[in-house]
């Protein structure tokens, strides 16, 4: 299995010191930096555009950016996202007209991609698609809503998708996103997931570091 990854998504940053708080949760020992884009149609939420990422890079951001798209249509800002910085994007299938070429489209763009999984979602929309994956993101709440906890049923998710990926590509990150924490990202992790997205777990301690530090501990 990959090496773990420890991703805090922005969106519980604080966004008047933006920049200074992705710098400071990278150099606490984060791995890459998760990307919350919701649009307001295809979840009750509206977040950052392309314009805030773009900013991130001018400010000094060099790691990886893992972009979520939360939004209807697809195809329209895949492009406006690699041009202003994001290495992988991932969207839902429920969300795209057409899966596959919008999975095209990412990669032709010269990102990485991948689809995201809500918790309703069957295993069934990689049948025909784990291949050309980078990444499988799996939501351990529903999008867009706040005040939810992990998922128990996510568990399970996890270890069917990661014996799939195992068959087909062990390169292939699996991602969880939602009530990640100290306390359950061990459990996550043994399921099989590699890659943990974090938002008020992280950004909402008065210590990055020791927070992040206790995360890979849980892992071990």
């Amino acid at each position: 299995m990959n090496d773990p990854w420890i991703a805090p998504s922005i969106l519980a940053a604080d966004f008047a010191r933006l920049g200074d708080e992705v710098a400071s949760v990278l150099e606490a020992g984060a791995d890459i930096i998760h990307f919350d884009v919701m649009d307001n149609h295809y979840v009750p939420n509206l977040t950052v555009g392309p314009m805030v990422l773009s900013a991130l890079r001018k400010f000094g951001i060099k790691s990886m950016m893992d972009v979520h798209l939360m939004v209807n249509p697809v195809d329209r800002l895949i492009g406006d996202f690699v041009e202003a910085g994001a290495d992988m994007i991932t969207f839902h299938p429920e969300a795209s007209d057409h899966v596959d070429r919008s999975l095209s489209l990412i990669k032709s763009s010269g990102a990485k991609c991948g689809l995201v999984l809500n918790p309703a979602t069957p295993l069934s929309v990689l049948d025909y698609t784990l291949e050309g994956l980078d990444m499988v993101l799996v939501m351990s709440i529903n999008p867009g809503f706040g005040g939810q906890t992990f998922l128990p049923m996510t568990y399970q998710k996890i270890e069917a998708i990661r014996q799939r990926i195992d068959v087909v590509n062990p390169a292939i990150r699996l991602e969880v996103d939602g009530g990640v924490k100290i306390d359950n990202i061990g459990a996550i992790k043994a399921a099989g997931a590699d890659t943990f997205v974090a938002g008020t777990a992280i950004f909402g301690a008065d210590d990055y570091g020791a927070v992040i530090s206790a995360m890979r501990q849980a892992m071990n």
